[in-house]
């Protein structure tokens, strides 16, 4: 059977948040969760349909891909299937003809698992190694230690106060209470928390989204930030620590993260809340020319 290149549109979005909750399992390398949809679906339903991509055989989803901005495409595989080669291949053809509508042309990257058969057939196509991200993981067989702050977790009356840590985190951001609401009633949201930690004061210092991929499977924490008033006070690690235990009760295995491996003031923010990195990772681009 052929290897068909599809978009889910809205009603198909059900069964691809399925396939990426089956593919998540303890020791897989770092891969696209449904939590990066989760976190995209603060765009709205029809745009998080409008940058997925999926590739079919005989019926079956054997690839997921994200179009996480205009030359991003986060990919990731069937976990038995990620060293076929027909389908890497046909994956590798489809991203690299901008006619086939997954990439445009020019400066373009792919995230894809380390390991997987697309990674080398994109290097042999002369696709080079971009800038390390550190992957970090948290496991949550035992109890986890008090973050030692007050957490909230925010439901839809409280969204102002996430959306306004959040802002104040990240440089140019452009959340709001309504991208909130729309990430809310996505689909991946039934399986996640958003946190607001608070100082002594009563003041927001930090905010975290952690999303759950079912019992038994890695949850991820996407976005994490604090409050730019407010660093260099533990509140990081509070957080952090915050957002593992919530996954833990939401019956995740482990807690993951990924940051730039050059941020270290995050790698260690992590590792101080007890996570630990595991092999760098790298995203493949194709240079403009």
């Amino acid at each position: 059977m052929a290897i068909v290149l599809g978009k889910p549109g809205v009603d198909g979005l059900s069964e691809a948040v399925g396939v990426l909750r089956e593919w998540q399992y303890d020791g897989a390398p770092m891969q696209l969760h449904p939590g990066d949809l989760g976190w995209f679906w603060r765009s709205g339903a029809e745009a998080t349909a409008a940058a997925v991509r999926t590739w079919r055989r005989d019926g079956r989803i054997l690839a997921v891909g994200l179009l996480d901005g205009p030359g991003l495409l986060r990919l990731t595989i069937a976990p038995d299937a990620q060293r076929e080669e027909e389908l890497a291949r046909q994956v590798v053809a489809d991203v690299t003809r901008p006619e086939r509508g997954v990439l445009p042309g020019g400066r373009v990257n792919i995230e894809a698992p380390m390991g997987a058969l697309v990674q080398d057939l994109l290097s042999e196509a002369g696709w080079k190694t971009d800038e390390p991200w550190t992957p970090l993981r948290h496991g949550l067989a035992e109890p986890l230690a008090d973050p030692g702050v007050r957490i909230e977790v925010v439901g839809p009356q409280r969204a102002h106060v996430f959306v306004a840590v959040h802002r104040a985190a990240f440089e140019g951001s452009r959340f709001t209470a309504e991208r909130w609401h729309a990430m809310a009633a996505g689909l991946p949201y039934a399986d996640a928390r958003s946190l607001v930690a608070y100082d002594d004061r009563g003041d927001a210092v930090a905010a975290v989204t952690v999303w759950s991929a079912g019992p038994g499977r890695p949850g991820l924490l996407e976005p994490m930030g604090v409050h730019r008033e407010h660093r260099r006070h533990g509140y990081g690690e509070a957080i952090t620590r915050a957002a593992a235990a919530a996954l833990r009760d939401l019956g995740s295995s482990s807690a993951l993260v990924c940051t730039p491996s050059s941020n270290a003031a995050a790698v260690a923010t992590y590792r101080s809340a007890g996570f630990r990195p595991r092999p760098e990772v790298r995203d493949r681009y194709r240079d403009a020319s």
